[in-house]
């Protein structure tokens, strides 16, 4: 009877050491890469380490971080808001969402900017009467885009040229909370 209690033990030890199946990593049995992640990411958006939970969202970013922007490009070799937008909803949030910056804002319900959430979309009009650049938010008002200057980056909403041309926060409307 020993070896079959010791047995079943062993195995219920397994189960309970293997349960972190979640979306989000809050323990510290990280892999030296997700700490280091963490860390990266944590000094560019103003958190502590802790705070940076989404770790998907994140290696997403890290993927693209200064993949060069290409007007109408969608992939790592060159891409544009929309497109960076679209792969980031897909891969990360599995949201099918496509299309212009203008045309995604049409299929996103309107969120305040003080209740925007992460993977929520930022919209911008750059000077144009309709929306022109998209981003995605990622926490402490700083988002992560395709900038026609500098290719993917994160930047806030507190610089002055995104305080300038924000227009509205957005979620899609098949994800939008009441």
């Amino acid at each position: 009877m020993k070896p079959l209690k010791t047995s079943v033990l062993i195995i219920l030890l397994m189960l309970v050491g293997s349960c972190n199946g979640g979306k989000h990593a809050t323990g510290d049995n990280l892999s030296e890469a997700d700490k280091a992640l963490r860390k990266k990411y944590a000094a560019l958006v103003g958190v502590t380490e802790s705070e940076i939970t989404n770790l998907k969202l994140y290696r997403f970013v890290d993927e693209w971080y200064a993949v060069p922007y290409k007007y109408g490009g969608k992939t790592k070799s060159g891409v544009d808001c929309s497109g960076f937008a679209t792969n980031l909803l897909r891969d990360v949030y599995g949201i099918a969402l496509a299309g212009s910056a203008n045309s995604m804002y049409e299929a996103c319900e309107s969120v305040n900017e003080k209740n925007l959430q992460q993977g929520d979309l930022v919209f911008f009009k750059i000077n144009s009467n309709k929306v022109s650049h998209v981003g995605i938010y990622l926490q402490n008002r700083h988002f992560v885009h395709a900038s026609s200057s500098r290719g993917v980056v994160i930047s806030s909403l507190d610089e002055a040229y995104y305080t300038k041309y924000f227009f509205k926060g957005g979620r899609p409307k098949n994800t939008a909370k009441q």
